[in-house]
């Protein structure tokens, strides 16, 4: 059936897909679409009125207790670390109400440690003081966030595309080199993703491009998900030519004449800065038939999110670009071979596909100079949570731990004695405690043998006035929230590995269950078909590994609530208050 809908959604293609239809739709009153908008298009795209309804509960901002809201607060793991969710939350409520206020994933501002949204826009958290500006519609000057290069050789900062007759100069150029000559010059330049699994970029191309297809297609993977991690903004709305450009290079070299950008909802500065960009080069012709007087065509789509994280995954991407629930796809076959519409299909995330540029103009044997062996480059680090200077920092691969935090973030707060621990790589990477970040290095093969992941190379701090223990809870609350429930493991285990979490931090545990905890992490990791379920027990694995004394001191030899015979057993019921507790005695 899956495949159906995607042949099917396939005949009408990217610039009217399904899915904006059905977001468009679903978005057009609080309580969603006529009966009358969605048999319409039903008939369109040969597929159910479920299978609209289906997609539609899956997405967040679809869902209608969504829409019944005005403002929501940054549910990423910064402002959980920090602990700033509530009070902002509860100012936002005495202004407009307690239930018209909601959470939203991630919205950028991780180096503010707390943001909302409201009305279509992000706002600090600081700007709750002009809640009132902001409601009347008033626009207000917003902080951008402090990013620079410390790389000795800077290229995702410093060597921008500032202009269209830079872009027209360097496409003129690019779109007339020997096609397997780019191919190769990126598979030499040993260039990994950027977007958390570190897959050779070049690799993917190769295989892209050798394979025989009348259609294939260029995605970029523009759902930034991974809480603490701001990269992906900073680059879409300060350096939106690079990363159109090098879309357009990826399509002219493993023949794709088509190519969309999937950009997450909750940034709506990206969307803008990007769509701008496409109309201008459009206006230019340097977009559609026949570029700069040669064969070689392309054009470009806008994608909009809508509030799912599991669509950072690049198959549930390609799922819900369908139209469908984005549920991720058993692999192989991977989507260099079968893809968007069953297509070859590139997709690389927005620095992976940012680099490529540089990589062209300077060589690759440059680029390989950079960094280590297996871990070339630049990357750029966005340091959040406890320090006195948040930022984003591009500097080389293999940079140390400690001077990213000390030299620039301007150190953690309390100094570096009362530093607890260091998530790396986002909310999905084990976190790390003080003694490994004395030495460790920011690369993929040095933050393996820590056990842990540079992902998306998103740093949070947390320094000893943080509870650790409800810090990874929050992170699993999350993970159990946003788990697409098509593997048990993951949808079951998620759940279970919040609630036990909540039980430790609040004291109510048993010396047994840690090893529990344990047993369910190893349940989830390994046995589901994307690495998500990965992503929600490796940090309560690094939880465990390093602050396994931290639970037994909270710890006891009975449970403090027992379950009783007269009452059925709740999987939430270990979440009773104490107090009530005694009404079932």
């Amino acid at each position: 059936m899956s495949k159906n809908i995607s042949k099917l959604s396939g005949r009408i293609g990217l610039k009217d897909n399904l899915f904006q239809k059905m977001s468009k739709i679903s978005l057009s009153s609080k309580n969603g679409g006529s009966l009358n908008e969605i048999k319409e298009v039903a008939e369109k795209y040969h597929v159910g009125i479920s299978t609209f309804h289906g997609a539609e509960s899956f997405y967040e901002f679809l869902r209608p207790e969504h829409r019944a809201k005005k403002a929501f607060v940054c549910n990423g793991s910064a402002c959980m670390c920090a602990g700033t969710q509530e009070p902002l939350k509860k100012k936002l409520q005495d202004k407009l109400g307690d239930d018209k206020v909601g959470e939203m994933f991630c919205l950028g501002h991780c180096y503010e440690n707390h943001a909302f949204h409201y009305d279509g826009e992000n706002y600090a958290g600081s700007d709750i003081s002009k809640i009132d500006q902001i409601i009347k519609g008033e626009k207000i000057d917003q902080e951008k966030f402090f990013s620079k290069s410390f790389a000795s050789t800077s290229f995702l900062m410093d060597d921008k595309l500032s202009s269209i007759d830079q872009f027209k100069e360097n496409l003129n150029r690019f779109i007339k080199t020997d096609k397997k000559e780019i191919i190769s010059l990126l598979s030499s330049s040993n260039l990994t993703g950027r977007g958390g699994a570190g897959f050779p970029a070049g690799m993917k191309w190769d295989f892209c491009s050798k394979t025989n297809s009348e259609k294939k297609y260029v995605v970029c993977n523009a759902d930034e998900g991974d809480s603490g991690a701001f990269s992906d903004r900073y680059l879409l709305e300060d350096q939106p030519l690079k990363v159109l450009f090098a879309m357009m290079i990826c399509g002219y070299a493993i023949g794709s004449d088509e190519g969309v950008l999937y950009i997450r909802g909750e940034y709506p500065k990206s969307i803008e800065a990007i769509n701008g960009c496409i109309n201008e080069l459009k206006d230019k012709k340097l977009l559609g038939k026949d570029i700069l007087g040669t064969k070689f065509s392309f054009d470009l789509t806008i994608c909009i999110g809508q509030g799912a994280y599991i669509c950072g995954e690049e198959t549930a991407l390609l799922e819900s670009l369908e139209g469908k629930k984005g549920l991720p796809r058993l692999k192989p076959p991977f989507p260099a071979l079968v893809g968007l519409y069953g297509c070859p299909t590139i997709v690389n995330n927005v620095e992976t596909i940012a680099v490529v540029p540089t990589i062209l103009r300077k060589g690759a044997k440059w680029f390989a100079s950079l960094g280590k062996p297996k871990n070339t480059g630049t990357k750029i680090f966005c340091i959040s949570g406890d320090v006195n200077n948040p930022c984003n920092v591009e500097e080389e691969m293999s940079v140390p731990l400690k001077d990213l935090i000390e030299k620039h973030a301007g150190g953690v707060i309390g100094g570096w004695n009362n530093l607890q621990a260091v998530i790396p790589g986002g909310s999905s990477m084990p976190l790390l405690p003080k003694s490994v970040c004395e030495t460790i290095e920011m690369d993929f093969d040095s933050l393996i043998k820590a056990k842990s992941g540079l992902g998306t190379a998103g740093v949070v701090v947390i320094n000893k006035d943080q509870d650790i223990i409800k810090c990874i809870a929050r992170i699993a609350k999350f993970y159990k929230h946003e788990s697409c429930g098509q593997c048990t493991p993951c949808r079951e285990g998620c759940g279970w590995m919040w609630r036990m979490l909540e039980r430790m931090a609040e004291g109510d545990a048993t010396y047994k269950e840690i090893d529990l905890l344990y047993d369910v992490t190893k349940q989830i990791e390994g046995h589901t078909i994307c690495a998500f379920g990965e992503g929600a027990a490796w940090p309560v694995q690094g939880l465990l590994r390093h602050f396994r004394k931290e639970i037994e001191k909270r710890s006891h030899e009975e449970p403090l609530i027992k379950k009783k015979s007269n009452i059925p057993y709740l999987i939430d019921q270990h979440l009773l208050e104490r107090d009530s507790a005694k009404d079932y005695n």
